[in-house]
């Protein structure tokens, strides 16, 4: 069975995760509900005249794959896997709001026809010339993870040789208004939004796209490896740490085999009690780091996580930004990713040094 090696990284995101080496350039936003986006110069990517008809999650994924296809030194892939939650709400609205304005009448299709989900991955492959398997998983929390998995079996099973897999989301006006109505993202006014510390209902809401060139050759710009992936939809919390366990088994390895593991901290005291009792308990001894201050939570942040794991492994550091705990390895080798939102869609991701 062929191994998965992950060759190239692109992410855009809330940080600057673009023309730097690991967050070094990260602040930590601790007043906005929703974080603003760090946005690269796209014309270095796109042309403008494409600019101008395109939703900011279909250009942060084009500049996110370009980026990512640069390091690892390809030019095109054998499939374009992308997963998303929302798909490109922003077009959505516009759509929507013409045909109110309008009452129904001589509506353009431009809007609709760039606000489906699988919009971003039909864009890239259009600017790659790449007429391949081309698909979008829309899978909630474990929108991202679905598409990694499908790579992951792709290349196992010698259907493809290099795939671009990625997560995208983003935030649109109308629909962040109905996420504070629903009480999805945290109340304003309420002071300092720490994560570690809150005590309310709600996340702080984030947006980005990440993305990783796979391939089946462990190269010289290769990163990490991907060694297993699995998604459960439902789990109490009580059964999370034998879970873990037994993933952990099934790979032949043991908690103390991990040197480092990332977890979905993302604020909302429901959905945190899920990390606190592994942090208090299996992990207790293991390097601890979160993410989700630094990217805000959405449908796809578990792509940013991966993004973070892949540059620990390839830089053999972790940033005080992103520590839950001041424990360190000598160096970090096997890193497990763990996420979950309100319970459900939770996925284990396990990663390692080549």
């Amino acid at each position: 069975m062929r191994k998965t090696y992950i060759n190239g990284l692109g992410c855009i995101s809330v940080q600057k995760t673009f023309d730097t080496v690991f967050l070094e350039e990260a602040e930590l936003n601790v007043t906005d509900t929703i974080l603003p986006l760090k946005t690269p110069i796209y014309k270095d990517f796109i042309s403008p005249a494409a600019i101008r008809r395109m939703a900011k999650g279909v250009k942060n994924g084009i500049v996110a794959s370009a980026l990512a296809l640069r390091e690892a030194n390809l030019e095109t892939v054998d499939a374009i896997i992308t997963g998303t939650g929302m798909g490109c709400i922003e077009d959505s609205e516009k759509f929507l709001k013409t045909i109110l304005d309008n009452d129904e009448q001589f509506l353009t299709p431009t809007s609709f026809i760039q606000s489906t989900h699988n919009t971003v991955g039909g864009q890239i492959a259009l600017g790659l010339q790449c007429k391949a398997y081309n698909l979008t998983y829309v899978n909630g929390t474990v929108s991202f993870e679905s598409a990694l998995f499908d790579a992951k079996m792709m290349i196992e099973e010698g259907d493809a040789s290099s795939i671009l897999v990625g997560g995208i989301d983003e935030t649109a006006d109308y629909t962040m208004s109905l996420f504070k109505l629903a009480g999805f993202i945290k109340k304003e006014n309420q002071g300092a939004y720490s994560i570690l510390e809150s005590t309310t209902k709600g996340v702080v809401q984030g947006e980005g796209a990440s993305f990783f060139v796979l391939e089946n050759e462990r190269k010289e710009n290769t990163i990490a490896e991907i060694l297993d992936i699995e998604i459960i939809n439902k789990l109490e919390i009580a059964d999370v740490e034998n879970k873990i366990v037994s993933f952990l088994t099934s790979n032949g390895l043991e908690i103390t085999d991990i040197d480092a593991v990332l977890l979905g901290y993302n604020g909302d005291v429901d959905s945190d009690l899920y990390y606190k009792n592994l942090s208090k308990s299996i992990f207790t001894n293991i390097p601890q780091v979160y993410y989700k201050q630094l990217c805000g939570e959405y449908y796809t942040a578990s792509a940013f996580g991966l993004w973070v794991g892949s540059k620990i492994i390839q830089t053999q550091t972790v940033p005080d930004i992103v520590k839950l705990n001041e424990l360190a390895k000598p160096s970090y080798k096997k890193i497990l990713l763990y996420n979950q939102r309100n319970g459900i869609d939770h996925s284990f991701t396990l990663i390692s040094g080549c």
